[in-house]
């Protein structure tokens, strides 16, 4: 792989990997803080995108400046899909643009990384809700469910449980609020320049998915992209026939281009972004890039991010945060924005068991206080505390 040659793999057991991830994370909150203050009523979402990527690329560039080869940057372009677009919308200048209105609900989902240490991040919000009148009704729904979601995940993500635990709650909890996880849609474990790695977490399998679908434990040093998408609708996410603008890299494949266009474009996109996801608006000829990316998309050099919809009339929220599976306890290093005041459901988790695990903690303090005080590990004097007291 890309700057790998056989070396040991590099895991969160080593601190600094650790502080690679949680900078990334740092700058991903950011950018999605920026994105979101600027998501008002009349405002385009290439506006949105662009200002998005342009935050990660002026940040990243401040970071381990003296370390001339380290690879930083975006993770993942930002994209923002409105109301009933499920996924990947991040259009280009030539698009038709999209202009935000009131009561649209809006995701917003990019990511950024750290010498190839991805920290992904997702936040939905309503525009224009306040706290005087919070939102009610169908989209308020979505938008609990799937914090909900969330919330649960950052539970039962962690050592020793498994990936179906995940996905059974995910269904329980979107059922109770009437709605359903997107079909299919998959969270990867994270490796370094890796963003979709070999364990998964997926929602609502199909029965033919539930059959190839490889179950999985989690375990400690992994990090995950917990991702939820849910729907006011089916669930079912189809490609509406907008333009792909994201792709990435598949690192597998091999062609010799015919085109010089596609091969000025694929050594430019080898040279900026490597195995990382995309946009084709991050080129300055945007023409020559569409053109460049048709040859290499058809031999699969590189894998598309197709822009998914729900059907017209339902609404998709989606949440999106990175976990290091720390030795202590889970660690999420990206965070959700969501502000409980502004949505109000008549709808509530009715599973006694999921009850109880949202309404346990998820802070980490709790679970250390449980260990003896006397057993000061090593763990602890070298650093371990530092970080916990950094994740609060």
């Amino acid at each position: 792989m890309s700057g790998d040659d056989d070396s040991q793999e590099q895991t969160i057991a080593d601190d600094l990997v650790v502080t690679k991830y949680k900078m990334g994370a740092e700058i991903a909150n950011q950018a999605l803080k920026t994105v979101v203050e600027a998501a008002l009523p009349g405002v385009s979402v290439l506006s949105l995108c662009q200002k998005g990527d342009a935050f990660v690329m002026a940040e990243t560039g401040k970071i381990f400046k003296k370390e001339k080869d380290m690879k930083k940057g975006s993770a993942f372009p930002t994209c923002v899909s409105v109301n009933n677009t499920v996924c990947h919308h991040s259009p280009l200048k030539s698009d038709p643009d999209v202009i935000l209105k009131d009561a649209d609900i809006v995701k917003i989902d990019l990511g950024v990384h750290v010498d190839g240490f991805i920290s992904n991040v997702a936040h939905s919000f309503v525009v224009g809700v306040t706290k005087e009148t919070p939102l009610t009704g169908r989209k308020a729904d979505v938008m609990i469910a799937a914090h909900l979601c969330a919330e649960a995940a950052i539970r039962l993500v962690k050592p020793g449980n498994k990936n179906s635990q995940v996905t059974d709650a995910w269904n329980k909890i979107a059922k109770s609020f009437k709605c359903s996880p997107i079909e299919g849609m998959l969270s990867h474990q994270l490796k370094q320049h890796v963003i979709d790695g070999e364990k998964t977490i997926i929602q609502n399998p199909t029965d033919q998915q539930k059959k190839d679908h490889e179950k999985a434990e989690f375990e400690v040093h992994e990090v995950y992209a917990v991702d939820v998408l849910i729907s006011t609708g089916e669930g079912k996410a189809r490609d509406g026939g907008q333009r792909t603008t994201v792709y990435k890299r598949d690192p597998n494949k091999v062609y010799g281009l015919k085109m010089k266009t596609s091969r000025t474009f694929f050594s430019e996109m080898e040279r900026r972004f490597d195995t990382m996801p995309f946009t084709l608006r991050a080129f300055e000829d945007e023409g020559k890039a569409r053109l460049g990316v048709v040859e290499c998309a058809k031999h699969e050099l590189l894998q598309p991010f197709n822009v998914l919809h729900e059907k017209e009339g339902e609404f998709v929220a989606q949440f999106k945060f990175t976990v290091l599976l720390m030795a202590n306890g889970p660690l999420r290093i990206t965070n959700s924005l969501f502000d409980p005041d502004l949505y109000k459901s008549e709808h509530e988790v009715q599973d006694e068991e999921l009850k109880t695990l949202l309404q346990s903690s998820a802070s980490r303090k709790t679970q250390k206080k449980k260990k003896k005080k006397a057993t000061k590990t090593v763990e602890t004097a070298t650093g371990q505390a530092m970080e916990t007291e950094a994740a609060e």
